[in-house]
């Protein structure tokens, strides 16, 4: 630490810090534009200009390392002298336009410059012109000309988002912000250079002259769509969201949201919202129905159930994204009324999953601890898309030192160094963990698990094995495409084998927003009951109730999984959108999503975030929760008392965490041989993962939303006599679908890419396997 002084008050700062830290930590502002705490140091804006006593000349004090004993003014005249004729420079080519600029009453630029601008300006030659940029559906900059030239955009582009998609072009006054030759910006971090700009440069296109910011209601909420729980503020006009941008938790998601978070609010208000409880008459067709009527139809064929086959006849079936207290209040009504059929996981076989583990899976660690690693493993992953925050934060311990290994199928960029690779189909990924753990072993000097013996690690195996060996901060994670997968528990306790080895932590990259909640709050079968695939896999039960669920897309059945619940006596959906259930639901229910109710989520890290609505009801929409509640008064049960959303959650939280995270995998490690033939990855689009974001416009306009394809690398191509561009029909047990053959080559041999949630591809569900491919 060095002791300095400023504006006369005693700092303590660290060595190699800059006055404007140093500063900003006592609480005095020095005015900036191209300082970013996150970012790099540019120094190009020169607002920060401040008088450093014995230096000849105004020093900016973002890029000022302080020193023992330095002495600084940052409202001495010269330092105020300073910074008003850098703002006069500033001002000299941006218009005059704050009266109709979107980012006006929360412009850097027009706050400062009522306090170091000129009443008048003395430029009377003509301004400059910049034409619009085309920057994708999501972000406008058709007024280019407001731009000052700070650069905080490119440095969140390079450094946030790891790579450079928009950059500067040309010197001094013809200096222009550009994208490259003219592309879209298609990062899935791309909003927050909307929030770092200063100016009204950059604009969000969604919510462009949609309301003017000081007519914005600000409320605090959580987003559900991935285990991060990034913290944001909703921004609403008249009881509506129109904005959603990030609030700062550091330990969370610091500053900063993904795309999805973002802009998925386009989803709320489309055509498809359902607003009145439906009922499906005798004749087929779809009735309104008051909510009395519509709850005591569901009563009845409850009943009727109840009584026909008992409660085992009763399935219930929910999403990731369902708050804590959803969760809790279905999985109470369904062991009320007889059942253990119940689960939330609507991807992978969660009875062989629930076999082996040993308490609410989880990541194994604080989510800032990522950040602190230098060796890390990551199986089965397409991390960029599936994590955008985690993989960001991985991305900074990387420029630290940090070693980044992945095991997967698709060899995806993380835009993160990768020290290590393993590309393999599905099938393949357990044997290549086999040799990683063996290769691990006999560098360690420890015996080779017994299930291991005489696996011959490969030489990518043995690279990745080194690169582990050789650090101190290590962490094994599963991602979203491992536990997804058929081989998820001998995966995992692969995984785990690798980390003990190496002496590292263990976890998992779990999916959606509340996927530990779902765990702690019961939502899935404990005592013989049946997990989703087999609920939706085999003889339909004869009563399904669905949470928040489009089992057609979300489920690994895809239209099989409707076929099922056709087949039942009594389907209930509980639905914000009537397309997600109209073709297979008895009765449609109304109901919340996560900003019109209160509610809880558990992220990755096991992080109890609650949250209240943000927004007005749609028609006659109620939270989910206090249906559920209803449902069980009206049927007579016990335990549906619970008067707010905070008395369900203590009731699922009593006791706290301690002993319900865990990661224990009891499966001993082993080898498996890969199975012969073509086999599917099936990816999930980062713009295609919950109900909500699949009706978003912008993100369904964005190049990660493109229609589905059957993409394989070179060598699989010309092994199944194809072409790419070629019209193929691709097969699995499920069924077959017409696609597209594309040129992959980073796709594995042997595997076919595939992606879900498509009415495309819902015949062929969401798992991996063997698939057929023949030219149509």
């Amino acid at each position: 630490m060095v002791e300095l002084t400023i504006d006369g008050l005693k700092v303590e700062a660290a060595e190699g810090s800059m006055v404007i830290q140093a500063a900003h930590a006592v609480g005095l502002y020095i005015p900036h534009f191209c300082y970013h705490k996150k970012l790099s140091i540019a120094a190009n804006c020169r607002m920060c200009l401040v008088e450093v006593e014995k230096a000849p000349k105004a020093l900016p004090a973002c890029a000022t390392p302080v020193t023992n004993g330095m002495v600084v003014h940052t409202r001495s005249p010269k330092a105020i002298d300073a910074q008003r004729a850098v703002m006069e420079f500033l001002l000299i080519n941006h218009p005059l336009d704050c009266p109709v600029c979107d980012q006006g009453g929360e412009c850097q630029l027009q706050d400062l410059a009522v306090g170091y601008g000129e009443s008048a300006s003395r430029y009377k030659e003509p301004k400059r012109v910049v034409f619009h940029k085309p920057m994708g559906p999501l972000i406008s900059a058709e007024q280019m000309q407001r731009c000052i030239h700070c650069t905080r955009c490119i440095r969140v582009g390079q450094e946030i988002g790891g790579y450079m998609e928009i950059g500067m072009l040309n010197r001094g006054e013809f200096s222009e912000i550009t994208t490259f030759v003219g592309e879209a910006v298609e990062s899935e971090l791309s909003g927050n250079m909307i929030d770092v700009c200063p100016v009204g440069a950059l604009l969000s296109k969604p919510f462009m002259m949609g309301a003017r910011t000081w007519e914005l209601a600000r409320r605090r909420s959580v987003s559900p769509h991935d285990s991060v729980g990034a913290n944001l503020v909703v921004q609403t006009k008249m009881d509506r969201v129109l904005r959603v941008v990030p609030f700062e938790n550091e330990p969370v998601n610091e500053c900063w949201i993904s795309d999805r978070d973002r802009f998925s609010y386009a989803g709320l208000y489309v055509e498809d919202r359902l607003q009145h409880p439906m009922v499906r008459g005798c004749d087929g067709q779809w009735h309104e129905a008051s909510w009395s009527d519509a709850l005591q139809s569901v009563v009845t064929g409850l009943k009727q159930v109840r009584e026909d086959g008992g409660g085992a006849q009763i399935g219930a079936l929910a999403t990731e994204t369902a708050t804590l207290e959803e969760l809790a209040l279905l999985a109470r009504l369904t062991r009320a009324l007889g059942s253990d059929n119940i689960d939330f996981r609507l991807r992978g076989d969660g009875a062989a999953f629930d076999a082996v583990r040993t308490g609410a899976p989880w990541l194994g660690m604080p989510i800032a601890d990522l950040n602190t690693l230098d060796r890390a493993l990551v199986v089965g992953s397409f991390l960029r898309k599936d994590h955008p925050l985690l993989a960001q934060r991985l991305r900074q311990a990387a420029k630290r030192g940090m070693q980044l290994s992945l095991v997967d199928s698709v060899a995806a960029d993380p835009l993160v160094p990768v020290a290590g690779r393993l590309t393999v189909k599905p099938s393949a990924l357990v044997q290549s963990l086999a040799e990683i753990a063996a290769a691990l072993a006999g560098l360690k000097s420890q015996p080779v698990p017994a299930g291991l013996a005489g696996v011959q690690p490969g030489e990518s195996a043995r690279a990745i094995a080194a690169s582990l060996a050789s650090g101190e901060r290590v962490a094994v994670l599963m991602g979203n495409l491992a536990l997804a997968d058929d081989q998820a528990a001998q995966l995992a306790a692969n995984a785990q084998a690798i980390a003990q080895l190496a002496g590292g932590r263990f976890g998992f990259l779990t999916p959606g927003g509340n996927t530990v909640g779902g765990y702690l709050a019961g939502a899935v079968p404990a005592d013989g009951g049946l997990d989703a695939r087999r609920m939706l896999g085999g003889e339909p039960l004869k009563a399904y109730l669905v949470l928040h669920a489009e089992p057609r897309l979300d489920s690994d059945l895809g239209e099989r999984a409707v076929r099922t619940l056709q087949g039942s006596a009594m389907a209930v959906a509980f639905t914000a959108f009537r397309s997600a259930a109209e073709d297979w639901a008895d009765v449609m229910l109304p109901i919340a999503p996560f900003t019109e109710t209160s509610g809880t989520f558990v992220n990755a890290e096991g992080r109890v975030q609650s949250f209240k609505g943000v927004a007005a009801p749609v028609g006659d929409t109620r939270p989910a929760w206090k249906v559920l509640r209803v449902l069980g008064n009206l049927m007579d049960l016990q335990g549906f008392d619970d008067e707010t959303s905070e008395s369900v959650r203590d009731t699922v939280m009593v006791g706290g965490l301690d002993g319900r995270l865990s990661n224990e995998i009891r499966l001993a490690p082993a080898a498996a041989a890969p199975a012969a033939g073509l086999e599917r990855v099936a990816e999930l689009p980062i713009y295609r993962t919950d109900a909500l974001v699949r009706r978003s416009q912008p993100l369904q306009e964005h190049v990660n939303s493109a229609p589905p394809r059957a993409a394989m690398n070179a060598a699989t191509l010309r092994a199944q006599g194809l072409a790419a561009g070629d019209a193929v029909r691709v097969s699995t047990a499920h069924g077959s679908a017409e696609l597209e053959a594309a040129l992959d080559d980073t796709v594995a041999d042997g595997a076919v890419r595939i992606a879900g949630a498509f009415e495309q591809t819902a015949a062929l569900g969401m798992g991996s396997g063997a698939i057929q491919v023949e030219r149509r």
